[in-house]
């Protein structure tokens, strides 16, 4: 039997964690001396301790480090895979605050630059991605341009009507704290035009950002731009989520078929909104798990999954991801529809449900 200060030296716990665990339950001596209160502890239990310390150290809830102490290694894994999920969003959480906090704080621009180095037809083809999804309405104004929004290892583009969103990245070497910039879409096109000049002789860029603009450097050749002085939605809440929170299908698609059978105009199944009929895309399974796009007049069953969309946006989502093979997710009939290249996690555009 191990005296409480052998355990505290063997485990990484101190000897007040030890009393604290066996209050909860969590880590209780396999003997207490009725006398003096002692506690008293098997060799086994050093190796509970030492997984109580790891658990801890990585910030699992204490009922979740009760559960693990006395689980099966395949339950304990999955509340790691759990625990390490939470860590990544309240990290990211964490960088998006900081970048509020650091836009309420004057700051010597000139050192508070963020520079960034990437491949030209990587961002040229990221802006192509985006585009189409940018909103056009005055009484919107922060959702009339594209958001640079760097991070750690590159840039992602992303671009929101509310009705469809999307999102691109680009990977490249950044210098300089995280920063989210909003340029109009005139800029973005301005950029576009240099990015694709068949005159540049350069596979790189660079970009200089803050928060009020963004100056891009190709070959020499240079595009100062003023950021929109509005505040961009916070899109992460509608980030598709991969893992155990899914979408219920993933479905390969042929895109130049179902491009086609969009611009062929049908079929379509028409509902009233505002007062006018709207014509909806309706997209079902068909056999073997493939796509098929429902009418009127198709039979369904209560159960079926169908997903309602604009069809002239889901053309210009497919147009935009480029590709002969997509990848739509589909998960229930009030869930946005992903629409994303195959083997690329950092492109995509969802699509807001039309309700039927």
């Amino acid at each position: 039997m191990r005296s409480i200060g052998e355990v505290a030296r063997d485990s990484g716990l101190t000897v007040s964690a030890l009393r604290f665990y066996d209050a909860a339950g969590v880590l209780v001596p396999a003997r207490v001396d009725p006398v003096t209160g002692y506690r008293r502890y098997t060799d086994d239990q050093v190796a509970s301790a030492r997984l109580v310390a790891g658990l801890r150290r990585v910030g699992l809830p204490v009922a979740e480090i009760a559960q693990a102490v006395r689980a099966e290694p395949a339950v304990v894994h999955r509340l790691l895979d759990t625990q390490l999920r939470r860590l990544a969003d309240g990290l990211a959480d964490a960088r998006r605050e900081v970048s509020r906090i650091r836009a309420l704080v004057p700051v010597d621009e000139s050192t508070a630059a963020t520079r960034i180095v990437l491949d030209r037809t990587g961002l040229a083809a990221a802006v192509d991605a985006v585009r189409f999804a940018v909103g056009t309405d005055p009484e919107l104004p922060a959702l009339t341009g594209v958001l640079f929004d760097v991070g750690d290892t590159g840039v992602r583009l992303v671009a929101t009507d509310r009705h469809r969103l999307a999102v691109a990245t680009a990977d490249g070497a950044v210098h300089g704290p995280t920063v989210r910039t909003l340029l109009p879409l005139a800029a973005v096109d301005r950029l576009s035009r240099l990015l694709t000049d068949p005159d540049v002789e350069t596979d790189a860029v660079r970009l200089t950002l803050t928060t009020s603009g963004l100056h891009a450097d190709v070959a020499g050749r240079e595009l100062h731009v003023t950021a929109l002085p509005d505040d961009f939605p916070d899109y992460h809440v509608l980030l598709p989520r991969a893992g155990e929170h899914g979408p219920t299908r993933r479905v390969t698609v042929d895109a130049d078929w179902l491009a086609g059978a969009l611009r062929a105009g049908g079929p379509t199944l028409t509902l009233e909104y505002a007062g006018a009929p709207l014509p909806v895309t309706v997209l079902g399974m068909g056999t073997g798990d493939g796509l098929r796009l429902l009418g009127p007049d198709d039979p369904h069953h209560a159960d079926d999954l169908r997903v309602g969309v604009n069809g002239a946006y889901l053309l210009d989502a497919l147009d935009a991801a480029g590709g002969s093979r997509l990848v739509l997710e589909l998960d229930s009939p009030v869930t946005p529809l992903a629409i994303r290249r195959p083997n690329d996690e950092g492109a995509f555009s969802i699509l807001m449900p039309i309700r039927l």
